[in-house]
């Protein structure tokens, strides 16, 4: 059974409610709390004003969903000569350096991605929203309240008698349609606190963090992109049964259980190219609007990874905070990166600067085309060497010869520990073995 945090709530109630819920921060507390101490009594570079000003240090932010509260944690600290931020999920702070505040008015832009937080200060208090822009301008206005000096995430108290999460969980996804996803939930546990994360096919729910409360589970993540939270219960025979909401629209029931072996299917397995046909062509503009084919001259007896990618998508910001020092120490051995973005926008201009904010901060120095929208059935149109196409991202392996090796769908992230660990090394095994083939030797040799 869940508490009343389900029930969906007007938004003349949201201030109010907002500042009734709690939690604790789990792994991440001490640290935050750390940066509240040596930052709070800082104040901000535009000064008071009659409407206050936005003061530095550790909130406990929410934002009101479907689903009811949604809790991170967001610091914001003096670094030098400017603000800058931080999104405390279990294990991750991930920095926000587009910081601004004037007066009471803080405005974030989400690192890589076109979402922006805005908020205004009254006291220890910040109210606002997150804007999500989404495919086909289906952009989401998420309410927003945090609350400065408070570090837990779910519930302020926390219970004596929690059930335990830690461990393996073969879990299945069931959205409102009836489709389902196989999944698999690692989650360690200390008392009430939980973090961990799901692995599916198509990618890695990122860092989560929350509370078991007696037989109640509550998991949570903003990172930028994803509003995601998770609620369920521990029933008799021990397993899962709850619900997940995503942003403001979407909606799955999930259940899990105990199993030690639980797998995903094989990432190398989901993804094929069409009988007979071995080489992956492309030609779609850069940034520029210059057409870059694959048959240009700066691939030609090159080792190639292409990577099906956009800016919106959180996986894909994991892929090419790897893929871009991945580059620049490979390519002088004869390995070239080309991303196809497809992002949410249909008019170029727009897609182009999107993409120019995610190469920006990832640093991205190999080619970046702008290959169409962010749908999967129309990124299938513009791909048709590809027998199916099942997620962003999914990465392409091309050996010398222009020859398609290997198809990896989805990503498994630095939130999925020993699983990013593996697929590291399984590159750079396999940019060692094509890297070391001359443009005359065999695929599959």
């Amino acid at each position: 059974m869940f508490t009343a945090k389900t029930i969906r709530f007007s938004l003349s109630m949201v201030v109010t409610l907002l500042t009734l819920a709690g939690c604790h921060r789990g792994a991440a507390q001490s640290e935050a709390s750390a940066s509240a101490g040596a930052s709070a009594h800082a104040g901000t570079e535009a000064g008071a004003n009659a409407g206050g000003t936005v003061k530095l240090g550790s909130y406990r932010a929410v934002l009101q969903t479907p689903g009811g509260e949604l809790p991170f944690g967001l610091d914001l600290v003096q670094r030098d000569t400017q603000v800058v931020g931080y999104l405390v999920n279990g294990e991750e702070r991930l920095l926000l350096s587009e910081v601004k505040i004037t007066g009471p008015h803080l405005e974030i832009r989400m690192p890589g991605y076109e979402n922006v937080l805005t908020a205004e200060a009254a006291g220890d208090q910040l109210q606002g929203e997150i804007f999500l822009v989404k495919l086909r301008d289906k952009n989401q206005h998420v309410p927003l309240h945090a609350t400065l000096g408070e570090s837990y995430r779910f519930f302020k108290s926390s219970a004596t008698d929690n059930a335990d999460l830690s461990g393996r969980w073969a879990v299945n996804f069931i959205d409102d349609s009836g489709a389902s996803e196989a999944a698999v939930g690692e989650f360690n546990q200390s008392h009430d606190a939980v973090s961990g994360t799901f692995l599916t096919a198509t990618g890695d729910h990122r860092f989560l963090a929350g509370q078991v409360k007696g037989d109640e589970v509550y998991l949570s993540t903003f990172d930028g992109a994803h509003v995601f939270l998770y609620e369920a219960k521990i029933t008799a025979d021990g397993s899962l049964a709850g619900d997940f909401w995503s942003g403001l629209a979407f909606h799955e029931k999930w259940t899990a259980r105990r199993d030690a072996g639980a797998r995903l299917p094989d990432a190398y397995g989901l993804t094929a190219m069409r009988a007979g046909v071995k080489q992956f062509d492309f030609a779609f503009p850069d940034l520029a609007g210059k057409t870059v084919s694959s048959q240009d001259p700066q691939f030609r007896g090159k080792v190639l990874i292409v990577a099906l990618a956009g800016s919106w998508c959180p996986n894909c910001h994991d892929e090419a905070a790897f893929l871009a020092p991945l580059y620049r120490d490979y390519r002088a051995k004869g390995l070239e990166v080309v991303s196809l973005m497809f992002e949410h926008f249909g008019d170029f201009p727009r897609a182009a600067e999107a993409t120019r904010r995610f190469r920006q901060h990832y640093g991205i120095e190999y080619t970046t085309l702008i290959a169409g929208i962010s749908d999967k059935d129309e990124a299938a149109k513009k791909l048709p060497m590809l027998q199916s196409f099942v997620a962003f991202p999914t990465t392409i392996f091309i050996d010398r010869k222009g020859n398609v090796r290997k198809i990896h769908t989805g990503y498994s992230g630095p939130a999925t520990g020993d699983h990013y660990v593996q697929f590291v090394n399984e590159v750079k095994t396999t940019l060692d073995q094509l890297l070391a083939e001359s443009p005359n030797t065999q695929a599959g040799s």
